[in-house]
């Protein structure tokens, strides 16, 4: 099996230097490519690696360099440039289904998903859920204000937060603490500036939780799950997790629009609501959603 060396260099024209280090370790065939940018060098590798089976890849090597190297590098995250980014990207508006709350929204989900990678130099990034008013989450953040008894005085988890719409409302409604966990470091700083344009305090947590042992005491009073069974690994993990608090007391409450993997079974219905979504994420211009009670121990 001959040996290739993929050599990308970020210059036009490609190091001759490095050239002739590949032909003195005896390269047999040397692909060069110049010009090359972190979205160019993604699929010259791919290409390269398909077409050769596992054990011929030990064969196959891949050198960057170039003078721009440090262009194609991952680039850090920090409140301050996620903020920017965020307020350049997207415009405070009110969810229709909850006008009384603002959030920093994208209009076009595509777009802004490109942009974040643009961001953080970065390829295979999950999609911005934070910068959108889902609508299972719309439909939890109105059930707990026209409810608010559910939430008053209550230690309060909302789960894979994304905006922290659900977390604000239960703000809104007087529950103490509101923790809003996501593991996006975009929606760590999305809901901190949510929570200060409507004027509420939430603890926000940058930490998957769903593996987390079980509480030997309730942790929370209230977990509150928005739109989170889109995925049936994710869902099988939301689920285990929820069951572990609720084994000890704590209320679940979920605002879902009929995902595939919603366990309803498992699941107490409370409420329907109509909710005005935008195509951009749905296949409806009216997603009818419903507010669902884990079935378990009530505290």
């Amino acid at each position: 099996m001959k040996k290739i060396l993929i050599q990308l260099d970020t210059d036009e024209h490609p190091s001759t230097f490095d050239a002739i280090v590949a032909h003195d370790a005896d390269v047999d065939v040397l692909l060069s490519h110049g010009n090359v940018d972190p979205k160019s060098a993604k699929g010259l590798v791919q290409s390269a690696v398909f077409t050769r089976g596992p054990k011929d890849l030990s064969n196959t090597a891949v050198w960057v360099g170039g003078s721009r190297v440090s262009d194609g590098e991952a680039r850090p995250l920090t409140p301050e440039s996620a903020a920017a980014f965020i307020r350049a990207n997207t415009r405070l508006t009110a969810p229709p289904h909850v006008p009384e709350i603002s959030l920093y929204l994208a209009d076009e989900s595509v777009p802004l998903w490109s942009k974040t990678e643009e961001e953080l130099g970065a390829a295979g990034l999950p999609p911005p859920y934070w910068a959108f008013a889902w609508a299972g989450g719309q439909a939890l953040a109105r059930y707990v204000l026209d409810h608010p008894d559910r939430a008053r005085e209550q230690r309060v988890l909302d789960l894979a937060s994304g905006s922290g719409l659900v977390a604000i409302a239960a703000a809104r409604a007087g529950a103490t603490p509101v923790v809003a966990a996501d593991i996006d470091p975009f929606a760590e700083v999305a809901m901190a500036l949510n929570a200060e344009a409507n004027d509420v305090y939430i603890d926000v947590v940058l930490q998957d939780l769903l593996d987390g042992a079980a509480p030997t005491a309730p942790r929370y009073d209230v977990i509150l799950v928005g739109d989170l069974f889109y995925e049936r690994t994710t869902a099988e993990r939301v689920v285990a997790f929820l069951e572990r608090h609720a084994a000890q007391g704590t209320v679940v409450l979920i605002g879902d629009p009929g995902r595939t993997y919603l366990p309803k079974d498992r699941l107490a219905k409370l409420c329907d609501y109509s909710v005005p979504v935008t195509r951009e994420l749905e296949d409806q211009d009216i997603k009818r959603t419903s507010v669902w009670e884990l079935k378990g121990k009530r505290s």
